[in-house]
């Protein structure tokens, strides 16, 4: 269909939203998924063109979903109001693929934590370092979000790890933290930082379980390398 045409122009049947409707969510191209989020064009563009514009530009919507707000908002026809929409609706799925509708999911190894937190950091464009709060059977009761950009022990203080931990009453933690490489092997940074935070934990009497190193479907464990 031309793009100089506007959505609500088109033959019902061909409206990515009708389709939607009648055949279900399976049945659309990733364009016209996008689509209905954006909900509106621009002058000279339909909704569709929008859509097909992001996925030319980002490639897949994996890589769409880990930009920044501003880089999608930047975008010819998006803008920040539709870029907000799919960025809310990026993490929506997100947190609905990281739970596994348990109230109190148990994280005993860094597999479980790998499963619940890869769908929220793999593919992230930037570091974010995470806490994990467990209770005295590994049951989660908060993670909590300690900072974002490159990893270090500027950013990672220890006061602002441990004070969420001593608030919650939490028996253990584990470490978090994503490479947007996609290659978790650690950094020299990585374990200096893990080794500090260690040796602070043995002053609070709290446990440190495991630092889990998030990449693109991988994941390393500190604790099982032995450097904890």
């Amino acid at each position: 269909m031309a793009g100089e045409l506007r959505i609500a122009e088109w033959p019902a049947e061909e409206r990515p939203r009708e389709r939607l409707y009648h055949k279900g969510a399976a049945a659309l191209s990733d364009a016209e998924l996008l689509a209905i989020q954006l909900g509106t064009g621009i002058r000279g563009m339909n909704v569709l063109d929008v859509a097909g514009g992001l996925l030319t530009q980002f490639g897949t919507l994996q890589e769409l979903a880990g930009r920044e707000v501003a880089e999608v908002a930047g975008v010819r026809g998006v803008g920040r109001a539709k870029a907000v929409r799919l960025a809310a609706a990026f993490e929506i799925t997100r947190r609905l693929r990281s739970r596994n509708g348990n109230a109190r999911p148990v994280l005993s190894s860094p597999e479980q934590v790998f499963a619940r937190y890869a769908p929220l950091m793999e593919d992230l464009k930037k570091e974010v370092f995470r806490l994990a709060l467990l209770d005295a059977q590994n049951g989660l009761l908060k993670d909590v979000v300690v900072s974002e950009g490159t990893l270090s022990a500027s950013l990672v203080h220890p006061r602002e790890v441990f004070k969420p931990a001593i608030l919650e009453s939490a028996a253990s933690i584990i470490l978090l933290h994503n490479h947007p490489s996609g290659d978790p092997t650690p950094s020299r940074e990585d374990l200096r930082l893990t080794r500090q935070l260690v040796e602070c934990s043995k002053l609070l009497d709290l446990r440190i379980h495991d630092h889990v190193i998030i990449g693109r479907e991988r994941f390393i464990s500190l604790a099982q390398q032995g450097a904890l």
